[in-house]
């Protein structure tokens, strides 16, 4: 394998978010590996509590964001929001009829999502009495935990 190349692949593991990276070609094989900060971060999954390992940059940006999206929201507005990291879905299955639509009337306890995180699915439910007057992210998006995904009024 030319010395260029092997430039190029070093180059590029270097920017890419990858940990590590095995290349084997005839008699040449390359193993690259970074050293990266992790954060414990505990949580609730379905039920189960567990300790996680994070990238400490992946948790800084996750806080970046939800402090940004914060000062974003309107003090009055209501929110239904993630409890965890994970991917929204509508409804129970792919064909399924939504929990819940803009106009839908939920009481305190009502599912109006469910969100998955390791292969399980966690349902969201209403935390009071309401109307959902705007749905702000669309089915099988990623959100993050505290994510505002309904307006609720």
């Amino acid at each position: 394998m030319e010395i260029e190349i092997v430039k190029e692949l070093i180059a590029s593991f270097k920017e890419a978010e990858l940990t590590s990276l095995s290349l084997k070609c005839e008699d040449f094989e390359l193993n690259l590996g970074k050293e990266v900060n992790v954060v414990n971060v505990a949580g609730n999954y379905g039920g189960v509590s567990m300790p996680l390992q994070v990238p400490q940059a992946t948790v800084a940006q996750a806080e970046s964001e939800i402090s940004s999206s914060e000062s974003e929201l309107s003090a009055n507005k209501k929110y239904i929001k993630s409890p965890i990291v994970g991917t929204f879905y509508a409804a129970s299955s792919p064909n399924g009829k939504p929990f819940v639509e803009v106009g839908s009337r939920v009481k305190k306890g009502d599912v109006v999502c469910v969100v998955e995180a390791m292969k399980l699915m966690n349902e969201v439910e209403a935390e009071e009495d309401g109307e959902i007057l705007e749905i702000l992210v669309t089915n099988e998006e990623m959100v993050e935990y505290g994510q505002p995904l309904f307006v609720i009024g």
